[in-house]
């Protein structure tokens, strides 16, 4: 790839960050779906047809830190985890943290939930990878938020499947579950159109810093994941890979302080390279 080719790939990066509302090279008449009175998407995405697990909302049991500075300095990123499993009302409530629907605005315009998105569309579905929850069988979860379930879509592909998704990162594969998040890009679409893009990012955003509050508070961990290969996540979850597309990953497991040592040796090239 050549300089020119580079720095033309690098301004369209930066152009969708920043034209939300740029109306340069637009049409006078171009009008979003919304503004065209066309029917509005579904809130949320329907049953994919699997069993369906109900899961706790009653979260009085767990020991979660109260202390809201000690969760903000005590947040970091985890790699390496213990292997041991979280329980069902743990992985419920880190659902709920990140994709609780609190109420519905007006029949069915828009989803309030526990995190901010640019007009209420949330365009996001939760996928879970779970490899060792209390309660539930290892294999591949769809997120059902309207009524705080889980649904069972079958066995994770053969490995090194989630290894592949990840683009090889290797150390998810001891996370007791890898949450994934797709877009469901016309949610976005039918409301800002062309400018739908750049915000969707930073919504994206707001679900895995709720993930690592959430973690932190209940002495869990995680690390958010931008380097996730859709195709062979798509078909593991049976998606289309254009109207819907896995682009984000968060793996989530029990960590413990005596592995400090394993997890700075993710930054040794910071010492060796004398950075």
């Amino acid at each position: 790839m050549n300089e020119e080719t580079i720095r033309a790939r690098i301004l369209a990066g930066r152009a969708l960050i920043t034209g939300f509302g740029d109306d340069a090279g637009v049409d006078d008449d171009y009008a979003t779906d919304q503004e065209l009175k066309k029917p509005q998407p579904p809130l949320v995405k329907s049953p994919m047809g699997g069993p369906v697990t109900d899961l706790p909302s009653d979260f009085s049991a767990l020991p979660i830190e109260q202390d809201f500075l000690h969760i903000v300095n005590s947040r970091k990123s985890h790699r390496v985890y213990t292997g041991e499993s979280l329980s069902l009302t743990e992985l419920s409530y880190l659902l709920w943290c990140t994709q609780g629907i609190k109420s519905v605005r007006g029949r069915a315009y828009a989803t309030l939930r526990t995190v901010p998105c640019g007009g209420a569309r949330h365009e996001f579905e939760t996928y879970l990878a779970v490899r060792a929850v209390e309660g539930l069988t290892p294999g591949l979860y769809h997120y059902l938020p309207l009524h705080h379930q889980v649904e069972y879509l079958g066995a994770e592909p053969a490995a090194p499947w989630l290894t592949d998704t990840l683009c090889g990162q290797s150390w998810a594969e001891k996370a007791s579950v890898v949450f994934y998040y797709s877009c469901v890009f016309y949610r976005a679409e039918w409301r800002y159109g062309i400018w739908a893009h750049g915000p969707i990012l930073m919504d994206a955003g707001h679900i895995t810093q709720n993930l690592y509050l959430a973690a932190t508070s209940i002495g869990r961990g995680g690390c958010a994941i931008a380097a996730v290969e859709p195709k062979p996540a798509n078909e593991g979850f049976g998606l289309d890979g254009e109207e819907e597309c896995i682009f984000y990953a968060m793996p989530v497991g029990c960590v413990r302080p005596e592995d400090r040592e394993a997890e700075d040796a993710f930054y040794a090239f910071v010492r060796e390279e004398g950075l």
